[in-house]
Formats: structure tokens, C-alpha cells, sequence
């Protein structure tokens, strides 16, 4: 499972998606992910679904390689779902023992289904598009108007951008060490979820080791290099809007707006619940 994640993960390919600027793709994952929460209705979601399917169309990033990365969050996703279902009030649909099923309990239960499967995938686009290095610069600029408040906008963008690039590197060094346990007799298949969490226990103790050893080498080959912050330093390229950035950004402009505008419908929701009887 550790391999599925795909966050933090680099897809290199020659696609529109990649070639755009990284401002337009951190705003583009916040619209998205605003327009997910802004607007439940089934229309909206449909409308979130074709442009979702549009854009990883044209990353030509596979598309099995992007579900990959829900298989690590089933778990959060079931026990979402399950609270969502049994616990909202509202009309009964189905009873039995001390558990009800309501109809608000099932729209909130999709809802939240769709919302957290659609927010890794849209976040997975970024990052498999996006070089970590585009990323940090992306940041810095997209934040540096906060500068003039003392924000400290470099530090937090390279914290931010280091963050990501370890993901894949933790996650690869979880499963070395998980191998090299199991080859010496250690079993984390047999039992039950909380037996199995406690099988999970001598793995913290190497990771934690490893992951400090990789942050002091990675500290120690930043003074190396003669890295003060970002004060005074120059960009190897930077970061100019092109016309097929303005174009994306048009391209965003009209999704918000058709999904402010069918979310006033619910044309959709009425007859699905009209044809259940609800």
C-alpha cells in the first residue's frame, strides 16, 4: 500500500498541463478544491467530474497511475462514509437494531465521498505535473506580496516543497524497512486492525533515525552550497506568464462560474430522489 501514494510524486511527460506556469496550477487546485466545498449539489459534482476527467486527459498522466493513490486513504474514506450514514439525522430510510439509515445521512455520506476522493486526485495533478523545484518557486512568488508583513514567504515555500519531496522518499523507506523486518521473521499481515497497528510499532523507531539522518544531510548539503535564505538570491528561470497561462486562467474563470451557476439548479437532485421515492 505504501507504494500507492502517489503524492508528492513527479510524472514527467511534454503535456499542456506540465508546461504551464506553477502559479496557474496552485491556483487551479484551489479553485477546484473551493469549488468541491462551495457547491453539493449533483449538478456541481458533474460538472467538477468532466472538468477533473478533461484535465487529466491532457497531463497524459495515466490515469490507473492517478487512482493509485486513493487505495492509501480507503480506510479514512469508509470510516467517513459510515459515520455519515448511521449518524445524521433526518428521514428514515432503513432501520434496523439501534442503527438508522436517513436520507440526509446518504446525501452527506456521497458528498463527502466525492469531496475526499476528488481533493487527492486534484491535488495528485499538481504534484505529478509539477517539478518540486516549480513548485517552491511557484509558492514563493504566488505568497511574496505577504513579504511586506515579514511573512517569510521563501522559508515557508522550500519547508512546504522539501515536505512534499520526502513523501515518496518516506514512504519507499517504510517499505525497505518492512521488508527487511519481515525477512527476519517479523509478521504485520496476521490479526486483527489493532493487532496489526501495534505490528506497526517497530517500525517508527529506524524511520524516525532515518528520516533525521536525511534532514541533517540535507541541512548539512544546503550550508554547503552557501544557502542564507532567500535574501538576495536570483532565479535560473523565472517565472513569466505565457498566453497559455492566461488561457488556463480563463479556462478556470468559466468553470467557477458554471459551477456557481448549476448549483442554483437541482433539476438532477429532484428527479434521482423523486425516482427513489424520497
Amino acid at each position: 500500500m505504501l507504494r500507492e501514494i502517489t503524492l508528492g510524486q513527479y510524472y514527467p511527460t511534454d503535456s499542456v498541463i506540465h508546461k504551464l506556469d506553477p502559479r496557474v496550477k496552485l491556483a487551479g487546485t484551489l479553485v477546484f478544491i473551493i469549488s468541491l466545498f462551495a457547491f453539493g449539489t449533483i449538478e456541481a459534482y458533474v460538472v467538477a467530474t468532466i472538468f477533473l476527467a478533461a484535465v487529466i486527459k491532457t497531463s497524459q498522466v495515466p490515469f490507473k497511475f492517478m487512482i493509485k493513490g486513493l487505495r492509501a486513504i480507503i480506510m479514512l474514506l469508509m470510516i467517513t462514509v459510515i459515520f455519515n450514514l448511521f449518524l445524521v439525522q433526518g428521514t428514515v430510510v432503513v432501520k434496523f437494531w439501534v442503527f438508522q439509515i436517513t436520507v440526509e445521512g446518504i446525501k452527506t455520506a456521497v458528498s463527502m465521498a466525492i469531496r475526499l476522493i476528488y481533493l487527492i486526485i486534484g491535488s495528485s495533478v499538481m504534484t505529478l505535473t509539477t517539478t518540486p523545484n516549480d513548485l517552491t518557486d511557484g509558492m514563493e512568488k504566488a505568497l511574496s506580496p505577504l513579504k511586506k508583513v515579514r511573512v517569510p514567504v521563501h522559508e515557508i515555500a522550500m519547508m512546504m516543497s522539501i515536505a512534499l519531496r520526502f513523501i515518496p522518499i518516506l514512504m519507499e523507506e517504510t517499505d525497505k524497512i518492512m521488508k527487511a523486518q519481515q525477512a527476519r521473521g517479523a509478521d504485520f499481515e496476521s490479526g486483527n486492525l489493532i493487532q496489526k497497528a501495534k505490528n506497526m510499532v517497530p517500525l517508527l523507531v529506524p524511520l524516525f533515525i532515518s528520516a533525521f539522518r536525511r534532514a541533517n544531510d540535507l541541512a548539512m548539503a544546503m550550508e554547503a552550497r552557501g544557502y542564507h535564505g532567500g535574501e538576495g538570491r536570483t532565479k535560473m528561470r523565472p517565472l513569466v506568464y505565457k498566453g497559455r497561462d492566461k488561457a488556463a486562467y480563463l479556462v478556470l474563470l468559466g468553470y467557477f462560474v458554471i459551477m456557481f451557476v448549476v448549483s442554483r439548479f437541482h433539476v438532477l437532485e429532484t428527479l434521482l430522489f423523486g425516482a427513489l421515492g424520497w
